[in-house]
């Protein structure tokens, strides 16, 4: 398994860097409430279509002549192929990096008196993509796996779930792929248009928050984003009443003054 990736999908930004540009869609809401939304019921399951060998390399070549790059799919004698899949990230946690080179040889003690190395929570950019060049036996849990290494990203890939988005009538469908799926079986089937069917890596959203999951520093860093979320809150309220206040006593200016 091989991994390419687009001109933004390699940039990493540090939370304590960037705190300014993380706020802008970092909120609480998103990031511990958030549900996938469903625009219909409506679902096609591209994984329970089946091929012969024939219909295989038959339907290869269809894909192959809808691409204008280099990113085709190659179908063996056995009925196997392989080929590149896109997937999208769309994260709104920070991940968990190890520490850097330089840092490795700095370490610092607990309270215990136990040896704990630095880490450093980062965040993706929103349009943040990366290409895998995987085969048809691959499945989404090592998919996901093959993402996180890339980036080199320590988290428990339990975190994260693989989703198929796709575009049908001005509707627009989620549907969260299980571990066993093939994904690339799925881009065969729906053909290359990314708006036919796209691939995203998200948060494992399960409805409630396990605390439990996540390390001392991630909750420390929610807890210093909830308290800039309150802050810009308090800001946006006071500028509010401060130009209404503003509105109200120029108006009432104009009455009082003669002519």
């Amino acid at each position: 398994m091989t991994c390419g990736s687009t001109a933004t999908s390699d940039t990493l930004c540090s939370e304590e860097d960037s705190s300014s540009e993380l706020e802008l869609y970092f909120t609480a809401y998103t990031s511990f409430f958030h549900k996938v939304r469903r625009s219909g019921d409506e679902q096609i399951d591209w994984g329970k279509q089946e091929f012969t060998v024939g219909e295989i390399q038959h339907k290869v070549k269809e894909y192959n002549a809808q691409i204008n790059s280099n990113l085709y799919m190659v179908a063996n004698k056995d009925g196997s192929y392989t080929g590149f899949i896109k997937v999208h990230f769309q994260l709104v946690r920070p991940i968990t990096l190890p520490p850097r080179q330089s840092l490795c040889s700095t370490q610092e003690e607990d309270q215990q008196g136990r040896r704990m190395k630095r880490r450093t929570s980062f965040y993706l950019p929103k349009d943040a993509a990366k290409h895998l060049h995987i085969s048809s036996q691959t499945r989404v849990r090592e998919v996901i796996e093959a993402l996180l290494n890339k980036f080199t990203v320590v988290d428990n890939p339990a975190k994260f779930a693989l989703f198929e988005r796709s575009e049908r009538q001005s509707q627009v469908y989620m549907r969260k792929l299980p571990d066993d799926e093939c994904p690339l079986h799925l881009r065969l089937c729906a053909g290359p248009s990314e708006k036919v069917m796209s691939l995203i890596l998200k948060e494992n959203e399960t409805g409630e928050v396990n605390w439990d999951a996540f390390s001392f520093p991630e909750l420390c860093n929610f807890l210093r984003i909830l308290k800039r979320e309150e802050e810009e809150h308090v800001r946006q309220i006071v500028r509010r009443y401060a130009l209404a206040r503003d509105t109200t006593k120029q108006a009432m200016a104009r009455i009082t003054t003669p002519g």
